[in-house]
């Protein structure tokens, strides 16, 4: 394809090389962003006198976050792909028809979402785990975090397509203005003008407010190959459809990990209380820290992937899973080893509670007991996504999280002596159980898949 000078090649050159030059922004990228929800909850933690009812509080609202996030993967995660395919295929005005569509189907699930979290917030924080005691905090942020909805799903949701063309600083820089942000604001509302848990939300609505201009102003510019047109914000049930049934994959990985601390918060509080849930909150803001760089990886090979399938070029294609599954699997085993042998260099980021700390180091090591394998499970299900094989990524998405994970929360307490870790222990096993699936199934479909190209 012919395109701007500023657009990275993504036919030629070494494969690891340029999968690394991808993939260290988008790396960064993923870190950063996770700073938005992390930050928010490091200072929440250290308020004065109430800062451990608001950090579980807080807390509870995750899965709400998440789900915001699912919903821009929804579209977007499969639209990126898409888009890519087709620049493969050197067909640049049906990638600006897809990312048009794409455009405004995050506009109207914006639209959507914030009405539903608005409205309902304190059903929901009671829903998700609250108590009486940090119900009050946790409406505070996600009623503010809801009438950002729309910055959040933009932001999100356009700023694939950015990637999607190899403009991986560009897309880096749209998520670190924001995170930037947020960390100069939040000291500053938390503390400052007092407003405490509200300061928080508000200072991330803003953050995402300003990395949505700046992403908007690129996807309009000449430094951008693909471009917003509005002849593309008609939807196409041909354009669209396809791009929401491959983001399937991604949306389920991310809505059912809401779901997933739904069902940990409420069979925690039952075992072991607020302490309980206020450890959960430590380990999946670990776990998403660690889940979110491995995403900023296979978003760095998802364009190589895309493009040279699309091209049939199926040499690239392997080249690059091959290196993603080395990296993945290296990036995994380290936070394994950090959390199982060193856990407090997390738990304390979050806690200065001496009583909140000690359970959470027990709790950590049980969760995170064998999350060293899932390099493999993000390098095989992320690369299914990028061929855009939606069937296959799907299946996985539900085996591991839905089918597996769900069930083994509630029955395990029934088997061991310790309840609460019981609960915790449900992640591991889903984990190894998923993991030999996943590669087995990866291993016999790509094989197919490089042989009928």
């Amino acid at each position: 394809m012919s395109m701007q000078k500023n657009t990275v090649d993504l036919s030629k050159g070494n494969v690891t090389k340029l999968l690394v030059s991808l993939a260290l922004p988008a790396i960064i990228a993923q870190v950063i962003n996770v700073l938005y929800n992390m930050v928010d909850r490091m200072y929440i933690g250290h308020i004065a006198v109430i800062g451990k009812d608001a950090l579980t509080g807080v807390g509870v609202t995750m899965p709400i976050i998440m789900c915001v996030s699912a919903f821009a993967a929804l579209v977007s995660m499969g639209g990126a792909p898409r888009a890519s395919i087709y620049l493969g295929r050197n067909d640049k005005n049906m990638a600006e028809k897809i990312m048009g569509n794409c455009f405004t189907m995050l506009i109207i699930v914006a639209i959507i979402l914030t009405l539903f979290v608005f409205i309902y917030a304190p059903q929901l924080v009671m829903f998700l785990g609250a108590s009486d005691i940090t119900a009050p905090y946790a409406v505070d942020y996600i009623r503010i975090y809801a009438l950002g909805t729309f910055f959040v799903q933009l932001t999100l949701g356009l700023n694939a397509f950015v990637t999607s063309q190899g403009f991986a600083k560009t897309s880096m820089l749209t998520v670190a203005i924001g995170a930037v942000l947020n960390i100069l604001l939040d000291p500053i509302f938390i503390f400052v003008f007092g407003l405490e848990v509200k300061g928080a939300a508000l200072a991330t609505i803003i953050s995402q407010a300003v990395s949505m201009i700046w992403v908007l102003k690129f996807l309009s510019s000449d430094r951008s190959y693909l471009r917003l047109k509005k002849v593309n914000f008609k939807l196409d049930a041909k354009v669209s459809l396809p791009c929401i049934t491959l983001g399937l994959s991604p949306f389920i990985m991310q809505f059912s990990e809401s779901v997933i601390i739904v069902c940990f918060n409420t069979s925690l509080a039952r075992y072991g209380g607020d302490i309980a849930v206020g450890a959960m909150t430590i380990l999946s803001s670990v776990m998403q820290f660690s889940m979110l760089p491995l995403q900023g990886l296979t978003q760095g090979s998802q364009p190589i992937v895309s493009f040279n399938y699309g091209a049939k070029n199926m040499e690239r294609v392997k080249a690059c899973f091959r290196s993603l599954l080395v990296i993945s699997l290296t990036y995994s085993t380290l936070l394994w080893a950090i959390a199982v042998f060193a856990p407090l260099v997390f738990i304390t980021i979050f806690a200065n509670d001496p009583t909140l700390s000690a359970f959470s180091v027990k709790a950590m090591r049980v969760y995170m007991g064998m999350s060293l394998l899932f390099g493999a499970q993000i390098a095989c299900q992320q690369t299914f996504i990028a061929l855009g094989k939606a069937k296959q990524s799907i299946f996985l998405a539900l085996w591991r999280k839905v089918i597996l994970l769900i069930p083994l929360i509630y029955l395990l307490p029934n088997f061991v002596a310790d309840k609460t870790m019981g609960v915790f222990l449900a992640e591991p096993i889903a984990d190894t159980i998923a993991v030999v699936t996943t590669v087995l199934m990866f291993a016999y479909y790509f094989k197919k898949i490089i042989n009928t190209n």
